[in-house]
C-alpha cells in the first residue's frame, strides 16, 4: 500500500519560510495600494483647494476691475493739495468725470508708477468764475494720506476732488485679534466713503470701532458664496456686522453712492453709516440697496469666516432673528499700501 510522503523537518522549514515570504509580500503590496489611494485623494483635495483659491482670486480681480470701470466720481466741496502733474490753468474739461478720467489715463496699472492719484476740478460756474472748468491732475506723496486744503466751512470750497488708486494702492487693514482684513477701497465709486475711511486711518486709534454681529453661511450658501438651490436665504445671513464710528471723530451721514449687488467680500454701509457689514455670500436677492466702498482681498476671507463662527447669542431686530457676538471683536485701522 502506498503511503503519502512525510515531510522532513528541513522541508517543513523551507515551506514555512516561503509562506512567511508570500504573506509579507502580499501585506506590503496591500499597504502600497492603500497609500497610493490615500495620497491620490489628498493630492486631488489639494488641487481642488488650490483651484478654488485661484478661481476666487480671479473672480475677485474681475469683479474689482468691473466695479472700478463703472465709476469716476469725486467729493464736492473738497480741495486736495499736492504736486501738480498737469496744471489746471491750461487744462480745462467739461465735467468732474472727465477730469477723473484724465487722471486715470495717467494711472494705467501697467506696473509703472502711477503719475496721477488725485484730481481737482472747478465745476461751479458762479463760484469758479474765470477758473470754471479747470482740471488739476496731482500726485500725492502718500495715496492714503492726501494733502487737504483747510478752508473753514466745506460750503465755501468751490472745488470737487477725487482719488485714483493704482492697482496695488488703496488697501487698508482692519486689524483684529483673528488677523488683519485687507480691504481694497473703491474711491472711483464711493469717494465720500473712502474719504471718511482715510480720516479714520489718520487717527492713532479707532476707539469704538468693532464687529458685534456674526452669522455664518450655514447650509444656504456654498464656499464660493453661491446660493444653494431650493435653500432659504437665512437666517443666518452670511455676514459680519459692526460700526466704524470712532469716539475721536465726529461722524456725519454719508450719502448713498455706488450700490452694486452684494457679493462675497463686499464691504458696505448699512444705510448712511457708520454701521457696516462684510458679506460672505452673493446676496443678489437684496436688490442693490447698499453703498459698497471696498472689497476684502480674497486671501483674507478666511478671517471673516473665522469671525462668523465665533460664539453668539440670539436677538431679534425688527422681527428678524440675528446672532450677536458674545464678545465684540475690536477693530484697529492699519496702513497697508
Amino acid at each position: 500500500m502506498k503511503m503519502g510522503r512525510r515531510y522532513s523537518d528541513s522541508d517543513f522549514g523551507k515551506f514555512t519560510l516561503l509562506l512567511f515570504f508570500l504573506i509579507g509580500a502580499i501585506s506590503c503590496f496591500a499597504v502600497y495600494l492603500f497609500l497610493m489611494v490615500v495620497f491620490r485623494v489628498n493630492a486631488a483635495s489639494v488641487v481642488t483647494m488650490q483651484d478654488d483659491a485661484l478661481v476666487e482670486k480671479r473672480d475677485f480681480e474681475n469683479l474689482l476691475s468691473e466695479e472700478e470701470g463703472k465709476c469716476c466720481r469725486g467729493v464736492e466741496h473738497l480741495e486736495l493739495w499736492g504736486e501738480a502733474v498737469r496744471w489746471g490753468n491750461d487744462f480745462r474739461v467739461n465735467s468732474s468725470e472727465d477730469c477723473c478720467k484724465a487722471c486715470k489715463n495717467l494711472c494705467q496699472g501697467d506696473g509703472q508708477r502711477c503719475l496721477c492719484n488725485s484730481w481737482v476740478f472747478c465745476g461751479d460756474r458762479d463760484a469758479c468764475g474765470p477758473r470754471f472748468g479747470e482740471c488739476w491732475l496731482k500726485q500725492q506723496k502718500d495715496a492714503l494720506k492726501p494733502d487737504r486744503v483747510n478752508s473753514g466751512s466745506r460750503d465755501n470750497v468751490m472745488w470737487t476732488s477725487g482719488f485714483v488708486f493704482d492697482k496695488g494702492e488703496g488697501i487698508v487693514g482692519l486689524e483684529t485679534d483673528y488677523g488683519i482684513l485687507r480691504i481694497k477701497l473703491l474711491p472711483d465709486c464711493a469717494p465720500q466713503s473712502v474719504s471718511y475711511i482715510l480720516e479714520l486711518l489718520a487717527l492713532s486709534h479707532c476707539i469704538g470701532c468693532q464687529f458685534y454681529r456674526a452669522e455664518s453661511r450655514g447650509r444656504f450658501w456654498d464656499a464660493k458664496g453661491n446660493h444653494i438651490k431650493k435653500a432659504t436665504f437665512g437666517p443666518p445671513f452670511a455676514l459680519i456686522q459692526g460700526t466704524l464710528e470712532s469716539h475721536e471723530y465726529m461722524f456725519t451721514d454719508i450719502p448713498k453712492e455706488h450700490c452694486p449687488a452684494i457679493k462675497r467680500g463686499s464691504v458696505a454701509w448699512v444705510g448712511s453709516g457708520p454701521e457696516f457689514f462684510i458679506s460672505l455670500a452673493n446676496h443678489n436677492e437684496w436688490r442693490n440697496p447698499y453703498t459698497v466702498f471696498g472689497y476684502v482681498l480674497s486671501e483674507d476671507l478666511q478671517i471673516v469666516e473665522k469671525i462668523s463662527r465665533l460664539p453668539t447669542k440670539s436677538d431679534v431686530w425688527s422681527d428678524i432673528p440675528v446672532s450677536i457676538l458674545e464678545n465684540p471683536v475690536f477693530i484697529r485701522f492699519r496702513k497697508i499700501t
